[in-house]
């Protein structure tokens, strides 16, 4: 903007000049003609008093020549000026610089003609006489002695040129202090002028660059403030324009970044526009990396690809499911549906969702009822069979009748405990059942239990021993509490020979994070576990020895029972397992449950 000051300095000092020299000219001629008339008045007024008060003689007497340039003479050295006597016809019979004799004749000279005319005649010219510009004026006279011509007085203008000199000295002196006066004012108004807009156009700047807090400051009422005025307006309505777009820009980019499936955009170009956290993690690729790039450079997920490739090259919407591998098998599912705006194709959109846990919990759902129906036929069956074979009177003992009435017994009450494991297992799971939690004094709780089991070990010869500290309390849920070791231990009752041992411990704890906890083991001396079906024993209706299972009268629902619960008190169970040596089952639980 310097540059446009000093333009508009220079401008105004040009504008200046030129009117104070347009000023000095003028004033230049105004002296002069001022002047050269008071000059013109001075000699005509001479003229009218030599008219009146000169003696004159004959003009064509033979004195006339010597006394006309006598009297010519007398009067210039008087009146400081040239005089000169002519007559009608323009001949020169006196000259008060020249002899008459050697003078051309005067009747066409400018101030003659006029003063034929008018009586008055001026003139102002070169004379090659003198050598020297001069004023002529002359003025028709006519005596009663016999003189009919004109009287002709001049003056150089040597004087009027050397006043004009000191006058234009003293007017160049002027002007130039006048100059460098109006060079300084017109510096400060230029700048006065131009350091507001100076100020808009760095504004102007910064609000292209970005910086829209950028705002004028200039406080002026004129075309200038409200420039300043409408560029302050401008950044405001920017700068809540730019607030409302970023505000969207963080809130679609949040939707984006936690949405649980995956997007993929691809443009009008079949690159990469976009790829949210989710997609990123699933497809294993980072956006920065992909984008601008072709989708065809998802190389390690070719089914995928192919997908996306179909979708891009028929732009319809297509769903299906595949499966990656990303290390383990995942099964995702891709909708696709091509983006249209104002009826011109954009690009595809695809939507990725993984759909593992869906279709495992899909295919456990199918197994579970196929388990249920295959676990409710058995007893079913059996009891039908029976209570024919009674009803057929084909059993006459009495013996053998108890014993089919035993069995049809026992297979109810197997049904019984069946469907009752089946309600408590679909309860926990739905989240319908919730805990009811109260300190349990240990000792105590675990005395009640191996009560309720004393009768089975008897039975099978089988000692239980308790290690758990008398002063042991923990929070819980008693009735969830007993449910998970009355499971544990009824399983290690029935899966250990006959003279076996069964234990239980308890003892406090405390995690890496400071939590306080307290880990019961339940161990055994039975048959054990063999490794490959430890990671499925949790599994509903999963039997390591089928036939064993149903032997001991087992759901197959227990342990999985016994997992939901440990889960529900916020806690963690594990297994360890030898073949033929025993089994401990693990259980950590935090002495105190945090609130529901």
């Amino acid at each position: 903007m310097k540059p446009f000051r000093i333009r508009l300095t220079l401008i105004m000092m040009i504008l200046i000049g030129i009117s104070m020299i347009g000023a000095g000219l003028t004033m230049a001629k105004l002296f002069r003609d001022s002047h050269v008339g008071a000059l013109e008045e001075n000699m005509l007024r001479e003229i009218h008093l030599l008219s009146g008060t000169m003696p004159f003689v004959d003009m064509n007497g033979e004195d006339a020549l010597s006394y006309y340039t006598e009297q010519a003479e007398r009067i210039a050295a008087l009146a400081d000026s040239r005089v000169t006597f002519i007559t009608k016809d323009g001949r020169v019979i006196g000259d008060s610089e020249k002899n008459p004799l050697e003078m051309d004749n005067h009747s066409n000279r400018e101030e003659e003609r006029l003063a034929a005319k008018e009586g008055v005649g001026r003139a102002i010219r070169y004379s090659d006489t003198l050598d020297r510009e001069m004023l002529y004026v002359a003025g028709a006279v006519t005596s009663e002695e016999g003189f009919d011509g004109y009287i002709r007085m001049s003056m150089g203008l040597d004087a009027v040129t050397e006043g004009l000199g000191k006058a234009w000295a003293v007017m160049a002196g002027g002007l130039v202090l006048l100059f460098i006066a109006a060079t300084f004012v017109s510096y400060k108004v230029a700048s006065s002028m131009t350091s507001p807009l100076e100020q808009i156009t760095r504004v102007a700047r910064r609000i292209t660059d970005l910086d829209y807090d950028a705002r004028v400051t200039v406080q002026r009422k004129d075309e200038v403030g409200q420039l300043a005025i409408a560029i302050n307006a401008m950044a405001d309505s920017l700068q809540a324009q730019l607030k409302t777009i970023r505000d969207n820009e963080d809130l679609l980019q949040s939707v984006l970044d936690n949405m649980t499936g995956g997007i993929v955009m691809i443009n009008e170009l079949e690159e990469i526009a976009l790829l949210n956290r989710a997609a990123e993690k699933l497809l294993n690729v980072q956006n920065s990396e992909m984008a601008g790039r072709s989708y065809k450079e998802l190389k390690h997920h070719y089914e995928i690809s192919r997908l996306i490739e179909e979708g891009v090259s028929n732009r319809e919407a297509i769903h299906d499911e595949r499966s990656i591998y990303n290390p383990t098998e995942r099964i995702v599912r891709l909708d696709g549906v091509p983006m249209v705006q104002d009826g011109s194709y954009r690009g595809m959109l695809f939507l990725l969702q993984e759909v593992t846990e869906i279709r495992r919990l899909e295919k456990m759902r199918s197994e579970f009822v196929a388990n249920v129906s295959h676990e409710l036929k058995t007893p079913v069956a059996a009891v039908k069979g029976f209570a024919e074979t009674l009803l057929g009177g084909g059993v006459t003992d009495e013996k053998t009748a108890r014993s089919f009435l035993q069995i049809i017994y026992d297979e109810n009450e197997r049904l019984n405990r069946l469907i009752g494991d089946i309600l408590d297992l679909s309860k926990i799971e739905s989240k319908r059942v919730q805990l009811d939690c109260s300190p349990v004094h240990l000792i105590d709780f675990m005395k009640s239990v191996l009560e309720t089991l004393s009768k089975v070990a008897e039975k099978k010869n089988i000692s239980i021993s308790i290690d758990v500290p008398d002063e042991l309390f923990i929070e819980a849920d008693e009735d969830k509490l007993r449910q998970i070791l009355i499971n544990l231990l009824s399983n290690a009752i029935n899966y250990t020979h006959e003279g076996g041992n069964v234990r239980v411990s308890a003892k406090t704890s405390q995690k890496a994070d400071g939590t306080e906890t307290v880990i019961f083991n339940v161990s055994d001396t039975g048959i054990g576990i063999p490794r490959k079906d430890l990671p499925r024993i949790f599994e509903r209706f999963y039997r390591v020895d089928k036939a064993r299972s149903r032997g001991s009268g087992g759901t197959g629902l227990g342990l999985s029972i016994v997992k939901h619960l440990v889960d529900m008190h916020h806690g963690s169970i594990t297994v360890e397992s030898d073949l033929g040596l025993g089994s401990s089952f693990i259980i950590e639980l935090p002495v105190l449950q945090e609130p529901q």
